[in-house]
């Protein structure tokens, strides 16, 4: 994680066998619905802190079977908070704005009801509340619509980096225009979560860029701001068919972080720019066709 680079950052990376010896200079393999695999880690590491990133996101796969997801987003949430609390390391959890059921037409802020519409909503809202019965010493991050340079290898790639691919091959387009959301970089979330940490005020946090927008009219800033054409038109939530239900309206409001003067997420449409800028950077080749 760039934003933590004056600290030493030691790493963790999905397997279901655990390596043998923990390097702090490469990811260690961990499973993290193993409780002795979790407890290996944490005694070699001996970190201050632990960053739970690990999540079961398949949303639609979820909701045809959701084992996994419970045990991923909530039991080994669990196990993560109890090993915690033995060593009085604190927790930082990444959860989702599909806590929510999206029929507050506001931005939802940390002391709403949750109500989730999916499985995956209530796999992560139980983790939540496991984590926190279980340890105090912990800050939940609700997010919500996460793209970053790294992709997202669980999705097959995030949302920016899909419509790009689709446009440079000339594809028609198709996205829902009646799901609100903010589009949130992780770039900014990780720099906000850097300052939330050192702030010890443990809580529940919703940390999203800033403003809204429906799915569709992401995806035209995508293109403006790419200078790409591309074949892309609106569709509704039922003509997109999904199995699991969305909330129609998810944008979350940084409350909290307000309370404590420290938010700094700046509007999603300057973050997705400096996105732009650095992905078409990364991929040189292919600027030729924006």
């Amino acid at each position: 994680m760039l934003a933590l680079s004056s600290h030493e950052v030691l790493g963790t990376t999905r397997s279901k066998k655990l390596t043998e010896d923990l390097l702090p200079s490469a990811p260690v393999a961990l499973d993290i619905c193993n409780p002795q695999d979790v407890r290996a880690v944490l005694d070699g590491f001996q970190p201050q802190l632990v960053i739970n990133c690990a999540a079961f996101h398949r949303v639609d796969e979820i909701e045809r079977d959701c084992t996994t997801a419970f045990e991923v987003n909530a039991v080994a949430v669990h196990q993560l908070a109890q090993e915690c609390r033995e060593r009085d390391i604190p927790l930082l959890h990444v959860s989702t704005d599909y806590v929510f059921d999206g029929a507050k037409r506001t931005p939802y802020v940390e002391t709403d009801c949750p109500r989730p519409l999916s499985a995956y909503g209530a796999s992560k809202l139980a983790g939540e509340h496991l984590l926190r019965a279980t340890w105090h010493k912990h800050y939940i991050v609700r997010t919500c619509g996460l793209y970053g340079l790294s992709g997202a290898s669980g999705k097959g790639g995030n949302f920016v980096n899909t419509m790009l691919k689709l446009a440079q091959e000339g594809k028609p387009i198709r996205v829902v225009d009646d799901q609100v959301c903010t589009p949130t970089s992780t770039a900014d979330l990780a720099a906000q979560i850097v300052e939330l940490i050192q702030t010890q005020a443990f809580g529940t946090y919703h940390i999203t860029n800033d403003g809204e927008c429906t799915w569709f009219e992401f995806a035209l800033e995508i293109f403006r701001l790419a200078n790409m054409h591309a074949d892309v038109r609106p569709i509704s939530s039922a003509e997109y068919g999904a199995p699991a239900r969305r909330p129609p309206y998810s944008v979350l409001h940084n409350a909290a972080l307000q309370a404590l003067g420290i938010d700094n997420m700046r509007h999603w449409r300057a973050a997705l720019a400096d996105y732009i800028d650095r992905y078409f950077a990364a991929n040189s080749p292919q600027t030729s066709n924006r």
